[in-house]
């Protein structure tokens, strides 16, 4: 059994159909239920069962698919560490999602980048859910985001709980209210989220906040991105929750005003492949917690 026929299967398993599977993979049908087939004679078990449609798996099948995708995984992960440890490569790419660019990673990798010189940098803009699925494909090695979650083949660190906001066009009535504003008087303005796909994304989390304190926004207005939803904000037709640190975006459109609620929080996550121990990886981790002790920014330190 080698590789190839884990990937094989994990594409078949994923896609529920041997046509899509095989165009994913791009080789023909024919050799690919072939190998399926060699597989489970190899095995001596049944895995996909016959004649289903779409595509069901046995309950051999289920177990198999689990443990192939982490072996994959691995595989991907050791290729990585393997051509970094013998200097083949000095690069790291880096996923993130738009509003960090509003906070400190810019300072990070300003910082980064005049310390080790010779490590060729290159970003990328994913969203959270995007940046998992690239750090499996070994497309970034490092993405900055901002959903919680479980995944045996990401290694994942909190880095810092950031204080949520409120984003409100100028001469809005409640730019005139002294102190924090209290969720409950955002109720009634449309309420402007992003993005509007790919879900899970920070507008589950923004409407979670809602949720949890048992309020209901009147009105959401679902948008692709960041900027679209501040440009709606600037011309009046609703409020946005966003990042602290999205009062880097200086507008003479919008206002911020805090929230009266520590709960109120968005988490900058930092992912990296679980089995990556790289230098890089770690050097970078290092001129994080050394930049937020410099801000007095409360963290909790994790080494990689």
């Amino acid at each position: 059994m080698e590789l190839r026929h884990l990937r094989y299967f994990v594409a078949v398993a994923d896609e529920k159909n041997i046509t899509r599977a095989a165009e994913r993979l791009n080789i023909a049908q024919p050799p690919l239920s072939r190998q399926i087939q060699q597989l489970e004679e190899e095995l001596g078990v049944v895995l996909i069962e016959k004649g289903s449609r779409p595509l069901r798996l046995t309950e051999a099948g289920r177990f198999f698919h689990a443990h192939a995708q982490e072996l994959l995984d691995k595989a991907q992960d050791l290729k990585a560490m393997t051509r970094r440890v013998g200097k083949i490569e000095r690069k790291l790419s880096i996923g993130f999602v738009a509003s960090t660019l509003y906070g400190l990673l810019p300072e990070i990798v300003r910082r980064f980048r005049d310390r080790y010189q010779t490590v060729e940098i290159s970003f990328h803009e994913l969203t959270t859910i995007d940046q998992l699925k690239a750090l499996k494909e070994g497309t970034i090695d490092v993405g900055f985001g901002r959903l919680k979650g479980e995944d045996a083949a990401i290694r994942r660190i909190v880095l810092r709980e950031e204080p949520l906001i409120v984003a409100l066009p100028v001469g809005h009535r409640l730019t005139q209210q002294p102190g924090p504003l209290r969720m409950s008087e955002l109720m009634d303005d449309p309420l402007i989220v992003y993005p509007k796909t790919p879900r899970p994304s920070f507008a589950d989390q923004v409407l979670a906040t809602f949720r949890e304190r048992m309020l209901v926004p009147r009105q959401v207005i679902e948008v692709r991105e960041l900027q679209i939803a501040i440009g709606l904000v600037g011309a009046g037709q609703g409020i946005a929750i966003v990042p602290d640190s999205l009062q880097g975006m200086i507008r003479t459109d919008v206002v911020y005003r805090p929230i009266d609620d520590r709960q109120a929080v968005s988490p900058i996550i930092f992912s990296a492949r679980a089995m990556d121990r790289s230098q890089e990886l770690a050097d970078m981790l290092a001129i994080i917690y050394e930049i937020y002790e410099e801000r007095h920014i409360a963290y909790v330190p994790e080494a990689l």
